[in-house]
């Protein structure tokens, strides 16, 4: 099992390469509207299912109960995500494409991070789960990837 402080800095890690890939191969324009506007919409949807409790972190550091390492690696699968899309197809499809990898890589991964203990989802809705993983994070991960490729499609 890998310990919560690995698992953080391996993330961070990630996005930074992630980052600078973006900042050697698209405009600068580009790479800031995936990382920053992707984080700033990854980090205020992840405020808002802390705050109405569906969902608690256990590895910091945190701010209004986000963990900041999540930051850079939730825009660093995005980023994966856009440029297999971009494989694919080109324009305003990425989107949906890119949504739809980042949230298959979610549902791949997010079960076994709850498995080692890096945060767990307390909401009691009903609906269909995979594992320990409810229905409304694919759903979020989808829509929030979505809007994110979204920011960056347009300087591509």
């Amino acid at each position: 099992m890998t310990s919560s402080r690995t698992f953080a800095a391996t993330t961070v890690m990630l996005g930074v390469a992630a980052y600078a890939h973006a900042l050697l191969t698209w405009s600068l324009e580009g790479a800031v509207a995936l990382f920053v506007g992707g984080a700033v919409l990854a980090f205020v949807g992840e405020v808002i299912v802390v705050n109405i409790g569906w969902l608690e972190h256990h590895v910091g550091p945190k701010v209004a109960g986000v963990p900041l390492y999540v930051l850079p690696g939730w825009t660093a699968i995005i980023y994966v995500a856009v440029r297999v899309a971009l494989v694919i197809t080109d324009g305003w499809m990425v989107v949906p494409i890119a949504a739809a990898l980042a949230t298959g890589y979610d549902v791949l991964a997010d079960n076994r991070s709850v498995e080692d203990g890096y945060w767990t989802y307390t909401d009691d809705l009903p609906g269909p789960q995979h594992g320990e993983v409810p229905w409304w994070n694919y759903a979020g991960w989808f829509a929030i990837s979505g809007v994110t490729a979204s920011l960056v499609v347009q300087f591509l």
